[in-house]
């Protein structure tokens, strides 16, 4: 019988071990690489557990979406007008617009001018909020045709609201033409409606006597609904465009709130060196402490 020699035999396992190996790496290779793979279908729980989490997501985009207050337009601050998607390049255009100290007075005026577009207008125009007196201009139409045709003289006939009164009923006064007209609407558009009488007699180029005939037949007879705006939340820029403001009146203000750490009260301001105290109930119609 034939005897291998201890070297022989250790080559015999060699070999086995060397042809054992390349199976082993042969039928790993192929499965390693095979790339046709069966879809593992998804069990109906995860499929209804993925729509849940889809849901909250859905719902969490819309409550993280900021909510729109109403506004009125001309008022728009730079980062309200960022928020609501409105383009810097309109924004400059109404600031350009709001510099001539003229303000607009529907959501198609706001487009002439801005130029922003119809998809976007429907978007915010429902949430742009006029004075009332802007929204009801139209109310004394009829009284306009029966009172142009000639001027105002009766002094026991009721008088006129004049946070509602055209152009043309106002021209019906003494001394009332066509640019003193102009410059009453312009002031109350300023002011967003006339809150008192004597408001009238500021109006720049009217004298005395023609504006004591204008109260002879228009009076507030429905005040202005004004939003008041918190004096410790505005800015330097913002509370110096407020009416009855200038740059002085706004630097004393600012001072005292720095000094006190914040306005409590409006009577605060009348401690004011130089306080217009005459103006002080006007001031209050546009101006809260809190």
């Amino acid at each position: 019988m034939y005897l291998f020699q201890k070297a022989e035999r250790r080559g015999v396992v060699a070999l086995l071990l060397i042809i054992v190996v390349l199976q082993v790496i042969f039928w790993g290779g192929n499965r390693l690489f095979n790339t046709k793979t069966e879809p593992v279908p998804m069990d109906a729980e995860i499929v209804k557990f993925q729509h849940e989490i889809d849901s909250l997501k859905r719902v969490k985009l819309m409550v993280s979406q900021p909510k729109i207050y109403p506004f009125n337009p001309n008022f728009l601050t730079d980062y309200r007008a960022y928020t609501l998607g409105i383009p810097i390049e309109a924004y400059d255009k109404l600031m350009a617009f709001r510099k001539q100290d003229q303000f607009v007075n529907s959501a198609s005026q706001f487009q002439q001018v801005t130029g922003v577009s119809d998809s976007l207008l429907a978007v915010i125009s429902p949430y742009f909020k006029f004075p009332d007196w802007v929204n009801h201009s139209q109310a004394n139409t009829q009284f306009e045709k029966n009172t142009t045709a000639t001027k105002l003289t009766n002094t026991k006939q009721p008088k006129i609201d004049i946070n509602l009164a055209t152009k043309e009923q106002l021209m019906a006064v003494n001394g009332i033409g066509d640019k003193l007209s102009e410059k009453i609407i312009k002031y109350r558009t300023k002011l967003q409606g006339y809150s008192f009488d004597n408001q009238i007699y500021e109006v720049w180029g009217l004298d005395k006597e023609v504006a004591d005939k204008v109260l002879q037949h228009f009076g507030v007879l429905s005040k202005p609904v004004i939003e008041k705006k918190n004096i410790n939340d505005l800015t330097f820029k913002e509370l110096l465009h407020a009416p009855y403001m200038d740059y002085e009146l706004t630097k004393k203000i600012f001072n005292l709130k720095n000094a006190a750490g914040k306005i409590t009260n409006m009577e605060m301001l009348k401690k004011i060196d130089g306080f217009p105290i005459d103006k002080f109930e006007k001031i209050s119609v546009y101006l809260k402490a809190e």
